[in-house]
Order: C-alpha cells, then structure tokens, then sequence
C-alpha cells in the first residue's frame, strides 16, 4: 500500500515511534487494518458537515490501538475542515462530571489543520475577519468607511449570535467585547476575553467588566459555551468538531459519588446529542471492555447501558462499523509484520541510503523480530505494537543507516528493560516488581 506522505510528516511519525509514542500526522500509513471503519466514519463525517451530530464509543484492550484509531480519525476529520480535540479523563485533572472543566480541556486542546493547540485565539480572530469579509462581499459599505464597516459587522455579529445570545448571552457578550477590545487594540482586555471564552479561571476583572459579564464558567453554562464555539467555528470555514474523551475507564477508579456523576455526566452529553443541541459535533470516547461491560462502570448507570448496548456474540470480523459502539480487536502476528513493513518503507523513503537498508530489514527479518518482540511479552501480541516499533526504528532501522557494518542478525539482540516499558508491558514481561502494595483488589 502506497500513501503519500511528506517528508515533514515522515520524520514527525519516525521520531514519534522512536521515542515510542503514537504520532499526531501521517497516520494513513500505519493504519493497519482500520479499512473496515473508512466507510462508515466518513459517513458519518460527513453527516457533521451537515449540520448533524455524531456520538461513538470506541472498546478495546490496552493495546488495541484506541488512541491510534483516534488520531487517525482525527487526521480524517482535519482534512475535510474540521477542528479537533482530544482530552484525556483523570479524575484530578479533567474529571467527566465537572463540564466546564470539559469545556476548557476542549478550547486548549483545540487544533485544526492550520493551528495547533490551542487554536481557539486563531479561530476567534479568523471569525472576525470573516464577518468583515462578508459584509464587504456584500457591497453595502465601502472598506474605506471605517465607522459604517463596524456598524455592519456588529449587526451581523448580533443576527449569527442571536440563537446563542438568547440561551447563554454571557458567551455572546465576551465576543463582542473580545472584538472591540481587538479593534481598539485593547491587548490585555483581548487577551482576558479570549481566556475567559475558552473557559479559563481567574480572568482579571478589567476584562470581564469591559465587557459586561461576571464571575466564571460554570457546570451549568458549559453546554452553552460549547454551542456557542460550534457557531464560532462554522462561521470561520470549520463546519464541525470531533471530540474525542480518552480513557474513559479511569471512572471505574473514582470515589462512588464522583463515579456516578460522570456517568451521569455521559448519558446527558449523549442525550443532548441526539437532541440536536449541538450541530456539528462528533463525539468520541474511548474506553475497555470493563467500562462497558462491567458493574463499575456503564452498567451500573441502566440508562447509560441502555445508550451504549452493541452486540457483540457474533465474529468480530462480522460486526457493524456503524453502531454506536465498536471494537477494535487488536493485533494479529501477520498484522504486527505488515506494520512492520510499512514503518520500514517509511522510513526508506527518506534515508539517503535506501538501496542499503531495505534489504538489511526484509520482510523475513521484521517477521523475526515481531514474534521476538511478542515472545518477550508473554506472546500478547495486542500489547506489542509499541515496543515492535520503538525497537524496529531506534535499534534496527537507526543502526542500519548509522553504520555500514551493521547487520541485525548477527549484532542485534533484543532487550527489554523495565525502565522502558508501561505497567502493562512489563507485567506481560514477568519483569514487574510485586509487593502486597501492588495487588489490585476488585471490591464491589
């Protein structure tokens, strides 16, 4: 399979894999048997780019490929025009139940294809230069007519807000101060705004005054805000945003109390979905098969189950890319070699001494090399992925280009040491270290 791919992202996914993480470009060349969702993702956005909305959750096992899956679809997203976010569920930093958390997690994390994080101060000025640029379209005031272009502009900053302004006019109110401050260049007062539409705590007061609003983002006010960045993007030229909500089994950790508020939490953001509250959004959220299967986490909230329920008794191979929960069922030896395969071209195509190390690192040899990597791992292939490719790359791949006498098979021996793998990687190794301490207990 041949993707094209320049060399700017070829380096960003060979340095990300080196260090052993999964990159946030190029991902088409590693998708390995994500062919069977192509259709059915793009279906749906498509249907954001509608005007629809769009809820997924996404199970599988550590390993499976979730955050991969993820940022593939959000490298699909990007490139029909919409913006993306991705925020990952702790219960100390973004716990689900506190919404406006939520919300400001989602405006610093905002990325589209022309910004990266956060992208929201680029968005609020392209919107705002997109008014102006309407009301010239027009050719009702002349550009030279600095007073009368202003005029037009609030009136049509007024008729786009109109629906916001009736439900959350807070948000409303910052933008149109957010724009005077930035027309009289007001720096500070402009900087404040912004802050305080994404959501952000602790705004001077100078800012907030000037523009007629008071205290900060609550729980209550969150949906709103969110509605009122959806309006913002698709009037600059993003018809949607894909959110995705990583590691959603870290509910299953929580206190009670908390744990049944972000469950909460979730069947209302659902609900407020198929509600049509929110035009242009696709919500993703990803999570193992415990969280949704097991008693600490989707089930112990019926009409959250209920949201959730796919049936999975048939193969895997059989099941329906378009329901609203899917899975991924990991990696097969064959698929773990043809990774291989496409990360060693990747990475070909950019050395200066191809015509070397393609035949150095053959197909036999990353076959070789998976099944020792998988050996290693106490033959769960799922979790192997990481280590297969961060080895293949920065012990391999690196080595051959580096030195002309290097020859895997016979000066390259693979080890794995504790320090470089996670939790589950090392537990998988029979390298973890247990004490009494270590044991999990899963009391009901």
């Amino acid at each position: 399979m041949t993707v094209e791919i320049s060399q700017r992202r070829r380096r960003e996914v060979i340095d990300a894999l080196r260090r052993g993480t999964v990159p946030r470009n190029g991902l088409d060349v590693l998708a390995v048997g994500l062919d069977r969702f192509e259709s059915a993702v793009d279906a749906e956005l498509g249907t954001v780019i509608d005007g629809g909305s769009v809820f997924k959750a996404v199970r599988g096992e550590y390993g499976a490929g979730k955050t991969f899956f993820t940022r593939w679809l959000a490298e699909r997203a990007k490139r029909r025009g919409l913006a993306t976010a991705e925020v990952q569920i702790s219960e100390t930093e973004t716990p689900l139940h506190r919404l406006e958390t939520l919300y400001r997690r989602i405006t610093e994390n905002l990325t589209t294809e022309e910004f990266p994080p956060s992208a929201l101060r680029p968005v609020l000025d392209n919107w705002m230069f997109t008014l102006e640029e309407e009301v010239l379209a027009a050719g009702a005031v002349a550009e030279s007519d600095a007073k009368g272009l202003d005029t037009a502009v609030g009136e049509l900053l007024e008729k786009r807000l109109g629906g916001i302004a009736r439900t959350t006019p807070t948000f409303a109110a910052a933008l149109r101060g957010y724009r005077t401050a930035t027309a009289a260049g007001d720096v500070s007062t402009a900087d404040g705004l912004a802050a305080w539409l994404g959501g952000q705590p602790n705004v001077a007061a100078a800012a907030r005054r000037a523009a007629g609003v008071k205290g900060e983002l609550d729980h209550f006010g969150a949906f709103g805000f969110l509605q009122g960045l959806l309006t913002v993007l698709r009037d600059c030229g993003h018809p949607g945003l894909l959110v995705v909500l990583d590691e959603v089994e870290t509910l299953q950790r929580m206190r009670t109390d908390s744990r049944d508020k972000a469950l909460n939490a979730l069947r209302q953001l659902i609900d407020e979905i198929d509600s049509g509250r929110f035009p242009g959004l696709y919500l993703v959220i990803t999570g193992t098969p415990p969280f949704f299967e097991g008693n600490q986490g989707a089930q112990r909230l019926p009409p959250l189950a209920q949201r959730l329920a796919t049936d999975f008794t048939t193969e895997a191979r059989f099941d329906n890319p378009r329901a609203v929960q899917i899975r991924l069922p990991g990696f097969t030896q064959d698929g773990l070699r043809e990774l291989g395969v496409r990360v060693r071209d990747l990475f070909v195509a950019g050395s200066p001494d191809a015509a070397r190390v393609a035949p150095s690192v053959d197909d036999a040899y990353l076959a070789t090399l998976a099944q020792a990597v998988t050996g290693q791992l106490g033959g769960k292939v799922g979790i192997a992925p990481r280590v297969f490719l961060k080895k293949l790359v920065a012990d391999v791949l690196d080595r051959v280009e580096l030195h002309t006498d290097f020859d895997p098979r016979r000066h390259y021996q693979l080890t794995l040491g504790t320090s470089e793998l996670t939790d589950v990687e090392r537990n998988a190794a029979g390298l973890a270290v247990r004490s009494v301490d270590d044991i999990e207990l899963d009391l009901p």
